[in-house]
């Protein structure tokens, strides 16, 4: 599974999505996108300009998106 969270520095939501990834012992990469390489990469990849924006990608390969700390989904989504 891979879990890619694009975030900020200043983003209270994602320092919450962080927490609960490092709580439930969930790897994850992190994109900053006050380089804006990742925050051209996120508005492509989402049509989003708010972060969070979490990209889960199971074994099975069906990339899934939650936009924002959304975490009755995360856990449906990573199974904790």
């Amino acid at each position: 599974m891979q879990v890619v969270i694009y975030t900020s520095p200043t983003c209270h939501f994602c320092h919450m999505a962080k927490e609960f990834f490092e709580a439930n012992n969930i790897a994850y990469e992190e994109r900053d996108v006050s380089n804006p390489e990742y925050a051209r990469e996120m508005v492509e990849r989402s049509g989003q300009m708010g972060v969070p924006v979490i990209f889960i990608t199971p074994e099975n390969g069906e990339e899934e998106m939650v936009v924002g700390f959304d975490e009755p989904r995360l856990r449906e989504l990573l199974g904790v």
